[in-house]
């Protein structure tokens, strides 16, 4: 685990006895509450985290990430070989049954990457699209072929799940949807939508079988419900506690409080519009040194957040741990505006969401307090993520705060998306809402996308984050926020978050 993890409690291992008036404990069951449950039991009908979490314990993957760190490590698929660019050779597990006694095989891998490219069913069509052919060898291996360079396509094999073709094409879309067969840890029992869902550990996985017997997820959407619930002693571990609570939560003696840094950063994305005062790099670097990230995280998340010095979080491959924030110098900032021309500052427009990230109005306007002691004058232009987002997809906006984490935990994948120049012909710069351009970045980001051995790869990424984290400023990192969980203290839980906050019942003991 990498020194940067921080948390309050990371392991509980603790006593059984019952400690809430007219609670009976069972030491084969957990009743978990999140905030929101999947709209769809297809396991490629939703890529939102809410839904994955949850087919995650259905279904299996190619490969699965375990640990803090989201290591990716062999899930149905026992390894798998790079041989050229664009091939990736799959050598599954054998004696591996679904939920249904139907057996594992190769055609199945297929038919559920097939389905991806297909609109009706699948929100993961950006990596359905991407293949050119699956070549089937027998039934245990087979190659699958994309249509350029994706270094980090294994990557994603994580929340590929895999469906039986078999039961899939003999049953209703409808069944598909509501009724999920897969491999998983855990078999479906009832699914209450807007309620909870049930399951039963599977006693033929092919990992083992599970000391918690039986699951309830319980969908709680609002944080003060999901407080009460923890109280009144109704469930034994909830997701995603609000910072707002976190203080009434640890001061509470019998339950736990478990915080990580989340994989996402809030950054602020700079445009460099010819002519403007951004496209100078020493305006970019005074706005940077003007901002006090460490008031930010004390005053305004109140110590519920880590600064960022980069987009990638420490999983993400070509995270650079030498790189350093800038420091905060307002001095050193009016300096490099007197020297770009900008004493007596200049007019910018600075846009956001509203209620999207933890305080991230209250964080825009700190920046724009921040910013105005340069003599920046600062319009501030604040609305709902429905109307902000668009604006970003279509790169209507010049300065902007938004968070970021990369799902295939690879800083290639993001700055293809968030900085390389905008190509919609070749799929760079999708989300490159201030239209930043910087040839140098684009052609080394592409150089890094030719290269097999991923050792190099990664070392080539490193260079390249501190080229647009230092060198260029394509952007100013503020901080990660933290994700927080609570546990009930004397029920014998032992949990450990994922980096991507899924709930995954196979890695949660119970005694």
């Amino acid at each position: 685990m990498k020194k940067h993890f921080l948390s309050l409690s990371v392991l509980i291992f603790l006593g059984a006895s019952p400690f809430f008036t007219g609670q009976s404990l069972n030491a084969s069951s957990i009743v978990v509450a999140v905030d929101a449950l999947p709209r769809t039991m297809d396991p490629c009908g939703s890529n939102k985290d809410s839904n994955l979490s949850v087919i995650a314990n259905f279904f299996d993957g190619l490969m699965q990430r375990r640990g803090p760190e989201g290591t990716l490590s062999p899930s149905l698929a026992l390894r798998y070989e790079h041989p050229d660019l664009l091939s990736w050779k799959v050598y599954l597990r054998k004696k591996v049954k679904f939920h249904n006694g139907n057996p594992f095989n190769a055609d199945d891998v297929k038919f559920s990457f097939e389905r991806l490219s297909d609109p009706k069913v699948s929100e993961f069509t950006n990596i359905g699209k991407a293949i050119e052919s699956i070549d089937l060898i027998d039934d245990y291996t087979l190659i699958i072929k994309t249509k350029r360079s994706i270094p980090w396509f294994v990557n994603n094999f994580y929340k590929v799940f895999i469906m039986d073709k078999e039961s899939t094409e003999a049953i209703n879309p409808e069944e598909v949807r509501s009724r999920p067969i897969g491999t998983g840890a855990y078999k479906f029992v009832e699914w209450a939508k807007g309620a909870y869902i049930k399951m039963e550990a599977n006693k033929n996985y092919w990992e083992g079988t599970q000391s918690i017997k039986s699951v309830e997820l319980r969908e709680i959407t609002g944080s003060s419900s999901r407080f009460d619930a923890l109280l009144s002693g109704q469930v034994d571990l909830v997701s995603c506690m609000p910072e707002e609570l976190c203080e009434k939560l640890v001061q509470h003696p019998k339950l736990d409080v478990i915080t990580c840094p989340s994989r996402k950063s809030i950054f602020l994305a700079l445009g460099n519009k010819p002519e403007s005062p951004l496209s100078d790099i020493r305006v970019r670097k005074a706005i940077y040194m003007a901002i006090n990230e460490d008031e930010i995280i004390k005053e305004i998340m109140k110590g519920y957040a880590t600064p960022a010095s980069q987009i990638s979080d420490a999983p993400t491959i070509g995270f650079n741990p030498f790189l350093e924030r800038l420091p905060h110098n307002p001095e050193m900032a009016k300096e490099l505006l007197t020297e770009a021309g900008y004493e007596n500052g200049f007019e910018i427009t600075l846009s956001g969401p509203h209620n999207l990230f933890f305080q991230d109005e209250t964080i825009i306007e700190a920046v724009a307090r921040y910013l105005a002691k340069l003599g920046i004058k600062v319009k501030l232009d604040i609305k709902p993520k429905s109307i902000f987002l668009p604006e970003v997809f279509h790169g209507q906006l010049e300065f902007y705060l938004i968070g970021w984490f990369d799902s295939a935990f690879d800083m290639g994948r993001t700055f293809s998306k968030l900085i390389h120049t905008r190509d919609k012909e070749r799929g760079f710069g999708s989300l490159n809402g201030t239209n930043f351009n910087d040839l140098s970045i684009d052609e080394f980001l592409e150089y890094t996308a030719g290269t097999v051995d991923q050792a190099i790869r990664e070392t080539l990424l490193h260079y390249l984050n501190k080229m647009a984290m230092v060198d260029k400023i394509a952007c100013i990192p503020l901080h990660y926020q933290q994700d927080i969980y609570v546990v009930q203290k004397d029920r014998g839980i032992h949990f450990q978050p994922r980096p991507d906050r899924w709930i995954v019942c196979k890695e949660i003991s119970k005694w």
